[in-house]
This record gives structure tokens, C-alpha cells and sequence, in this order.
């Protein structure tokens, strides 16, 4: 046995003589007690300095501590693996908001099922049916969980640690309201922290105070979706004691959950889900009244007619506060996540590189959740939990999950060596898609092309149709070498409308040798949020407009023989409201662009599409 921060070639001595973990190869090793029957377990309630659902006490947090018996650590004080969610006590019935109506109005019924994890209700017949995992997706966190999983403490014990499981406010046995990301979760799952450092007080059931002698006040919080959110909250606060966030398929800012570029944008999966729908949904505490109020104020206060930015989403925003964040973050995401998107890991990501912050991030190619390895995870809470120098801060930044499921390393994320490409449309003469380059296209009077929306049309079926009213799109030619996309695509279109509103879709799609269509990435605009996201301006019929917008960031290598494509659109059937079809959108191919971020710029572009 040794001490923390001293190698050993052995991990089999007696961890009754440890008087510190056992490192090896960077990472704790499990020598303590994995037999469950060995290990405390107690369950507290942390007090909070907040009372949200007015009730005139302070909220209380309900927490449930896993740990080590002291006889078997000698003494030995234990860092902690903290996750607190809203989900362990499952979930309620709800209905989705209704979106099939015109832009700009103020609808509320709802209709169509609702699927969070688990299950999918009809609230026609209030039936539940099971759902199929995907097999390429981690569900633990993006759904409801019946009971607290032992997985952490099945990891993380063994190696020293001590795991606590909270439950927000608003949910299981914790006080308090669910606000959907709103400052009071965050103060009660930081209010964990401060317990755990001597500046909370707790109480078991009985109300007697407990306290944590047996722990060193290090913590490190993980989870995923609403899970990982939460770490990325209560780091934003900047609270001693927190040294590391693995925050997985994460939200960092609540309006990018919920909305895009001014327009209503749902989370994949889930159409028509808002914040009043997701807090009813973990709405599970005992008394089922006292909040009421309170999901009624977010269903205001979030605005579905206008998608503006407002006060209410700046709550919500931890970017805001990324500039407090001193604990070590490991990002972990899914590049095919639609639920939480990758723009959510990608800003997050950029503001903690600017300000300095140890980072490190997982991409893989599956969609919602998906961890880090255990020992990719080990290395990263040996160093910074049991403060071992392991030189996991000299590591690659990036760990890559490539399109053939091999990991490979790079030094940094969006890849250093990516430039801005800026490409040019040139349209069609037969309806056929036009063509994407590099070279100039014509210049001077515009070329305007025409799309007439049709929210009842996917954008796969879109995207892959040889030619439609639709759709406009734009392919690149065969590719000569492979082409890698690292970072943030942007568009930058010239448009006017036939009517004061409408949505403005675009696609980054692959198409293969044979002309199928796999959508890459995608974003939205509201063409009224044009100028700011926090301002609707009304649009006049017929008058041109500039909608400059994102798509959703995105690392991909585009294979010889392939062909890039841009698709455009306007409404978005699994994502946007869904108008009444018939508006005609007219977009002007001469001052219109893409940019791609590609490894080598515009001269790898060009050498591999001529």
C-alpha cells in the first residue's frame, strides 16, 4: 500500500493497513471492499438557503451517501463522486405542447406522445409501452430512472471514494419547486458541496444533524443530459470544493435546449417539450400543489410565440458565469446527440480553453449520453480528487470517436489545423440540386431561386429527393481525398419571404456514390430574429433580408468519392413549429454563402473537388 500520490507496483496488499489509496499507472486502484455489505450507507436532507416553493422554510435537498466503513480505511478520508437528478423518482404523465399552428401564435393544447427514456405514454388511454434502447445511445440520465443506480458506487468505492446521490428540487423526497434549470436547482445541488465542506447543515430523518467528518471536501460531479447539466450549474457558481465536472451530453445554456436563433426549436426526440412540460414532468415530490404556481410562471415567462431571448432564458445561460468556473471539466458528448445538441459542449468547451480551465473532451459517434471509459474517468478524478500527478493535464485534449468506432487522440478540439472555407451556390437550370464550390459564382443581378415551405415533409426525405418545390440544394463534386469538418459550420443566406413569418432551415449533408443522403449537421433561424435573438423585428413581404445563423458544431470526415451537399428548407417537421404549408421563401444564390470548417481551409476543398 502507499500513500496518495506515490506509485506502486502492486495493487493486492491489504487495504486494511491503507492509510492512503493505491495508485498505479495514474489511477486508483480497487483494493478497498467491493461487498456492498461492507460499505455505510445514510440518507440526509441538506439544507438550502433558498425557500422556492414559499412555503416559509428553506428547501431541503435529499441525499443519499454511500461510503466506506472507517475500520477498513484506517482513518483514510475519502473523496466524493457526486451526481444529484430530477429523475430518480421517475416521472409524471405529461403532454407535449401542440405544434402544428401558424408562427407567431399563442397555442397551448397538446397532442401526441411523449417519450422520456423508459417509456412512451398515449394520454389517450394513459398506456404505457416499453421502448427500445439504442444500441449506439447510453439511456442512464436522458429518462426517468425508477431508483438510484449503484454503478458509481460499484466503481468508485472500491478505489477510495465515497458516492452521493441527490435528488433536485422538486423530485423524490427533496422540498422545493423544479424550475427547469432555474437558479434555485442550481443552489440546491451546490448546497450538496457546501455540506460536504462544513458550510450546510443536513439532518436524517429524525432531524438530528448530520455532518461528514469522513470525507477530504474534494467532490467531483458526473451524470448525463438534465444529470451532467447540473455539474455544469453548480461549476458556474465557482464553489470550493468542487475540483471536477464530467459533464455528459450537457446543457450549458437552456434557450440553446429549447430554442435557435430566435426560433422554437424543439430537442430531438421530443417535439413539442418546453421548460413548463419537463418540470411538470420531474414534479415528483409529495405534494403535488404547492408548485403549481410556480411551472404555471415558466410556462409564461419561456415564451413559445416569439422564441426571444429574455430574462428568463439569461437565468438559465451558464455561460453567463463560465468565467467562475475553477474545476477541471471533462466534456463528454455525442455527435449524433440531437436531444442536447453539440453546440451545448462546444461553447462550454471554448469558454473553459479561453479562460484556462484543465479541459479535456469526448466525442463518439452514438447519440444521447455515452461516458468516458472507467479509466479514462480514473485518471481524470485521481488527479484532481486525490490530487495524484498523473500528467493527465498534458494529455491530448481530445478524444475522437471516428466514423469506423476506432478512439483516436488530438492535441485539441475543433482541430487547430480546421479554416473557415467559404463556398459559393450555383444553381440549377432543371430543378436538380445546384452546384457547392469554391470558385465565384455569378455576381450582380440576383439568381433567386424558390422554395415553397411544407412542414409535413421530413428533411431526410428533403434532402435525399432528386428535385422538389420544397428544397433547394447544392452539391460539391465527387471528392478526389477525404475531407475532414471540424467546428462550427455557419450559413449566410439572402432572402425574402412571402408572408411575415416563416422558418429558415439548413442541412450539411453527405451524399455516398450512389446519391443518398446522410445529414451531417443542421441549424435554424427565425429570419424576425435577424438582427438579435432577443428581438422579434417583423418581416416585409417581398423585402430582402441577410440571415446569418449556425449549424450545429460537428467533427466529420467526408470520404473520397462522396459529395458535400447544403440543403435549405423552411420548416423543419421534426423540429420546428409546423405552419400551415404554402409560404414561398426566395433565396438569392449571388450573395449567399457557406462556411465549412475544414482541415486545411479552402485549399483542401478545392484539392479534393477538382
Amino acid at each position: 500500500m502507499t500513500l496518495a500520490g506515490v506509485a506502486t507496483n502492486s495493487a493486492t496488499a491489504d487495504a486494511a493497513a491503507s492509510v492512503g489509496p493505491v495508485i498505479q499507472d495514474g489511477m486508483a486502484q480497487p483494493v478497498f471492499s467491493a461487498n456492498r455489505n461492507d460499505w455505510i450507507r445514510e440518507e440526509v436532507w441538506i439544507e438550502t438557503p433558498v425557500d422556492s416553493d414559499g412555503d416559509g422554510r428553506n428547501d431541503r435537498v435529499h441525499a443519499e451517501v454511500t461510503r466506506l466503513r472507517e475500520t477498513e480505511t484506517a482513518g483514510l478520508k475519502s473523496p466524493v463522486v457526486y451526481e444529484v437528478s430530477p429523475y430518480y423518482a421517475g416521472g409524471n404523465p405529461i403532454t407535449n405542447h401542440n405544434v402544428d399552428h401558424d408562427l407567431n401564435e399563442a397555442v397551448r393544447p397538446g397532442k401526441g406522445w411523449q417519450n422520456r427514456g423508459g417509456s412512451v405514454r398515449n394520454p389517450a388511454t394513459d398506456e404505457r409501452l416499453a421502448v427500445a434502447a439504442d444500441a449506439d445511445e447510453a439511456v442512464a440520465g436522458a429518462g426517468p430512472q425508477p431508483a438510484i443506480s449503484t454503478s458509481h458506487e460499484s466503481n468508485w468505492l472500491p478505489r477510495g471514494f465515497a458516492v452521493v446521490h441527490a435528488e433536485s428540487l422538486g423530485s423524490g423526497k427533496s422540498d422545493g419547486c423544479p424550475t427547469t434549470g432555474g437558479r434555485n436547482e442550481t443552489i440546491g445541488a451546490k448546497s450538496v458541496v457546501d455540506w460536504l465542506n462544513g458550510r450546510a447543515k443536513a439532518y436524517n430523518a429524525t432531524g438530528g444533524e448530520v455532518k461528514a467528518p469522513w470525507t477530504t471536501g474534494k467532490v467531483g460531479m458526473i451524470g448525463t443530459s438534465y444529470n451532467g447539466t447540473l455539474p455544469n450549474a453548480v461549476a458556474s457558481t465557482g464553489v470550493d470544493g468542487l475540483e471536477a465536472i464530467v459533464p455528459i451530453s450537457a446543457i450549458s445554456s437552456w434557450y440553446d435546449y429549447y430554442r435557435a436563433n430566435g426560433a422554437v426549436v424543439a430537442p430531438g426526440g421530443y417535439q413539442g417539450e418546453d421548460t413548463d412540460v419537463l418540470a411538470e414532468y420531474v414534479y415528483t415530490r409529495a405534494d403535488r400543489q404547492v408548485c403549481r404556481s410556480v411551472i404555471e410562471e415558466l410556462a409564461k415567462a419561456q415564451d413559445r410565440v416569439t422564441g426571444d431571448y429574455n430574462a428568463f432564458w439569461d437565468e438559465r445561460n451558464y455561460m453567463n458565469d463560465v468565467g467562475k468556473v475553477h474545476a477541471a471539466v471533462l466534456v463528454a458528448h455525442g455527435l449524433n446527440d440531437w436531444n442536447v445538441k453539440t453546440k451545448h459542449a462546444a461553447q462550454w468547451y471554448e469558454a473553459l480553453k479561453a479562460r484556462g480551465v484543465p479541459h479535456k473532451i469526448y466525442l463518439h459517434q452514438g447519440g444521447h449520453g455515452g461516458s468516458p471509459s472507467v479509466n479514462v474517468l480514473n485518471r481524470w478524478f485521481t488527479r484532481y480528487l486525490w490530487g495524484y500527478q498523473n500528467g493527465v493535464e498534458n494529455d491530448p485534449r481530445a478524444l475522437i470517436q471516428r466514423e469506423d468506432r476506432t478512439l483516436v487522440e488530438y492535441p485539441e478540439w475543433p482541430e487547430p489545423a480546421a479554416a473557415a472555407a467559404e463556398l459559393n451556390l450555383a444553381p440549377s437550370t432543371d430543378g436538380t440540386p445546384g452546384v457547392l464550390t469554391g470558385d465565384k459564382t455569378r455576381q450582380g443581378k440576383p439568381v433567386t431561386e424558390t422554395i415553397v415551405d411544407d412542414a409535413s415533409k421530413r428533411a431526410q426525405a428533403l434532402a435525399d429527393a432528386v428535385t422538389s418545390p420544397n428544397r433547394l440544394a447544392y452539391k460539391s463534386g465527387a471528392l478526389t481525398g477525404a475531407v475532414r469538418l471540424s467546428g462550427t459550420p455557419q450559413v449566410s443566406l439572402r432572402m425574402s419571404f412571402g408572408r411575415p413569418a416563416a422558418n429558415v432551415t439548413a442541412l450539411l449533408v453527405d451524399y455516398d456514390q450512389n446519391g443518398k443522403a446522410k445529414i451531417i449537421t443542421r441549424g435554424w433561424a427565425d429570419p424576425q430574429n435577424r438582427k438579435s435573438i432577443s428581438e422579434t423585428e417583423p418581416v416585409k413581404p417581398g423585402s430582402p433580408y441577410r440571415l446569418d445563423f449556425d449549424m450545429q458544431p460537428h467533427d466529420y470526415v467526408f470520404q473520397a468519392g462522396h459529395r458535400v451537399g447544403i440543403v435549405v428548407l423552411s420548416s423543419d417537421y421534426e423540429y420546428t413549429i409546423r405552419p400551415t404549408p404554402g409560404t414561398t421563401l426566395y433565396l438569392d444564390t449571388t450573395k449567399s454563402t457557406v462556411t465549412l470548417p475544414l482541415v486545411g481551409g479552402a485549399a483542401a476543398f478545392t484539392a479534393a473537388n477538382g
